[in-house]
């Protein structure tokens, strides 16, 4: 199944609708990445809200595609883990350890513009001080 990815602004947003393959999830990281580059984005945001279960390729899907996309330059966020999905991630320990996840687009959106502004302060550079 075909993951579609909207461009707002600066950010990819990918909507996973309903549970995917093991190839499927292979595609969609394949098509982040490539769209990253294209695109010149700032953001992913990965919306899994529709997910009802995420097994360990799936969950190492999603950490590597936040990883490939940060050396492309572009943060990644995970939005929307289900009550249910996250305990059982817990307990089967799957972890998306230096992933940032946020409860739902809305905060997803909201923690990107922030990255975004902190790293463009970061990249500006100091004018000197002019004391007269």
């Amino acid at each position: 199944m075909e993951v579609p990815i909207l461009r707002q602004g600066q950010f990819l947003i990918a909507s996973i609708q309903s549970a995917l393959t093991d190839a499927d999830l292979s595609h969609l990281r394949e098509a982040l990445i490539a769209q990253v580059g294209r695109s010149r984005c700032r953001g992913v945001i990965v919306d899994v809200t529709a997910l009802d279960v995420m097994d360990s390729f799936a969950v190492r899907t999603l950490r590597d595609i936040a990883h490939m996309a940060r050396l492309r330059g572009a943060e990644t966020v995970i939005v929307g883990i289900q009550p249910d999905v996250a305990f059982a991630m817990v307990q089967l320990g799957l972890t998306l350890k230096g992933v940032a996840t946020v409860l739902d687009l809305e905060e997803g959106l909201a923690f990107l513009n922030r990255r975004t502004e902190e790293r463009g302060l970061e990249t500006k550079p100091k004018r000197p001080s002019s004391r007269g």
